[in-house]
């Protein structure tokens, strides 16, 4: 997705969010949400395209068609900058604050003129809040951890953004003459959540030429350092980026060595150092004589050491050279692995493009199956009816039948699904006799996020119970740096998903990556399986896999533990939930 979409979806959802504050119509601030979902997910560069080719963006009319050219040529919106003239800064800097929203951040302005994060901190250790409506001592603990995830997540980016920067990045710095090689190293190789900054690492005889191409680059906003061996500089988005060159001779070593983690490569150089041997960025050496061993290939350091590679998502110290020092490394899964989505939405709900589109962007990726899991209708806002559903799902047999009738065996095979609310007491949408009819049912908590551990427990567990509920969606409900998962005893979960026959999500949005890897290697011992799914609300949104791959990597997962690599037959036993 061009990443000018992703600066007009901003001011799109800027402008959404202040008409909140402002107490303008929920509807219309949600027809802004909408077309900035559907300009972000466009796979075209909007500021590129015709007004009337705008209007043909689902959710795009003519005043928003309007807003986007104008943003396109000015670099901002005329009636944006108005809404930010009525209200102070801080105001629309409070609703950062995951869990605080628009309405409550205009409600703290108006009653208690709270007008920054600081005030607000201020005013919660004065009791000023607890007199509030909708306010209390537990809101008050809410809104002081938000504070502080607010303030850590500003230090960092997330996955996606990272990975676009450093893809444009590396192509620029390879297409300088002289270039051996290039990639992205650190964190980022590793796929870690969020980003703080990124290591990019070349190899070439002279590095000058690569470092003048990194400073003069459109991205580069700042040179804070630059050396013969490393470059760092400031990006337009105030990204970090350091650029390392070195020899050719010594790209495995480098590469193993600025990858990390920290913690992975002193375990590693214990190794080598009980072997009399020394290792740096720049190779394997001889302790006694300085001769350099190997250095060229990371499978060269690793295998002179006595160990197989080390997939980089595994580089975290816990328990992954212990497993290559016992041959017993996963063979983890991968994008290849992945036979179809069976998560994703439509234009039926809050999807920003038709039943075809989808289906069309899940054919190029060359699936075996693809769901469609528009959402119930306990989901108020979205509007959903059984009759809408149940049109729905002839639509998607009879294109199921025509793929099938132009492919034959390798057709497409279409799944119709829903994203089911699970209500406070852990109940679904409709009733057993209408689940039924689903090939699939992925069950999400979409509201009530503060209930007491114990409560929200048992509203997992009797969703888990449900016989028709096949997956939980994106578990913990948590979006990075935004809203903090929910009170849920894990343990529990586990032991209700594994018992019922129903899996896990990771959620392979960057905003979501819920499950977290950190939680999937505890869930998979309890026997736990599990879904890969984008949560797609766009075509473009098809290709954030890669980031629950990463995710469920980090969790050790193997292709055998996700069951949407599964051949289908398999994959349909396991939905009929032991029926």
């Amino acid at each position: 997705m061009p990443r000018a979409n992703e600066q007009v979806a901003a001011l799109l959802q800027e402008y959404a969010d202040l008409l909140l504050i402002t107490g303008a119509d929920a509807v219309r601030a949600r027809a802004y949400e909408k077309a900035a979902r559907a300009v972000a997910g466009h796979s075209d560069d909007v500021t590129r395209m015709r007004a009337a080719e705008l209007r043909r963006i689902p959710g795009v009319g003519k005043s928003i068609a309007d807003k986007i050219s104008e943003a396109s040529t000015a670099g901002t919106i005329g009636a944006l900058a108005a809404l930010r003239a009525q209200i102070p800064p801080g105001v629309h800097e409070l609703t950062s604050i995951p869990g605080l929203g628009p309405k409550h951040a205009l409600q703290l302005y108006t009653e208690l003129q709270v007008s920054s994060v600081a005030e607000l901190t201020d005013a919660i250790k004065a009791g000023r809040l607890r007199d509030l409506k909708g306010f209390g001592p537990k809101s008050e603990d809410r809104i002081l951890h938000g504070i502080e995830v607010m303030r850590t997540a500003d230090q960092r980016v997330p996955l996606n953004i990272a990975m676009d920067t450093a893809a444009d990045l590396v192509a620029a710095i390879s297409a300088v003459p002289g270039c051996a090689r290039c990639t992205y190293a650190g964190s980022l190789r590793r796929m870690r959540e969020t980003i703080g900054d990124i290591d990019i690492l070349a190899a070439a005889t002279d590095s000058a030429p690569l470092m003048t191409a990194l400073t003069l680059l459109p991205e580069t906003a700042e040179v804070i350092a630059r050396g013969e061996a490393k470059t760092s500089i400031r990006t337009t988005r105030g990204l970090q980026v350091d650029l390392r060159v070195v020899p050719l001779d010594s790209w495995g070593a480098a590469l193993q060595y600025f990858t990390g983690s920290q913690a992975h490569n002193v375990r590693v150089r214990e190794i080598a150092v009980r072997q009399k041997l020394k290792l740096s960025e720049y190779g394997l050496f001889d302790t006694e004589t300085g001769a350099l061993i190997v250095s060229r290939t990371e499978e060269d350091v690793y295998a002179r050491l006595g160990l197989a590679w080390v997939p980089p998502t595994l580089r975290e110290d816990t328990g992954d050279v212990q497993a290559t020092l016992r041959g017993e490394l996963p063979a983890l899964v991968t994008d290849q692995d992945i036979r179809g989505d069976l998560h994703t939405h439509t234009d039926l709900t809050d999807g920003v493009a038709a039943l075809e589109q989808m289906v069309t962007a899940a054919q190029a990726r060359g699936y075996s199956y693809y769901a469609i899991t528009d959402h119930a209708p306990n989901l108020f806002m979205q509007r959903m009816t059984s009759e809408k559903m149940l049109a729905q799902r002839e639509q998607v047999r009879a294109l199921g039948a025509r793929l099938q009738a132009g492919s034959g065996d390798g057709a497409l095979t279409l799944l119709h699904g829903t994203e089911l609310n699970i209500a406070p007491d852990g109940t679904v949408d409709w009733p057993d006799e209408f689940l039924a009819g689903f090939d699939v049912c992925v069950a999400s908590v979409h509201s009530h996020f503060d209930q007491p551990g114990d409560a929200m427990t048992r509203r997992f567990v009797a969703a888990c119970e449900n016989p028709h509920v096949n997956i939980i969606g994106h578990p913990l409900t948590r979006k990075i740096g935004r809203r903090p998962p929910v009170d849920v005893d894990l343990r529990e979960l586990f032991a209700a998903c594994a018992r019922t026959g129903t899996a896990l999500e990771i959620n392979s949005h960057p905003a979501r990556l819920d499950l977290p890897s950190e939680h999937i290697r505890a869930a998979r011992d309890a026997g736990v399986r599990f879904a890969i799914n984008t949560d797609a609300h766009a075509a473009g949104h098809l290709a954030y896999l890669r980031y629950g791959v990463g995710c469920a990597q980090r969790g050790w997962l193997t292709a055998d533990d996700v069951i949407n690599t599964w051949p289908l037959p398999q994959l349909t036993e396991f939905l009929a939930k032991g029926a």
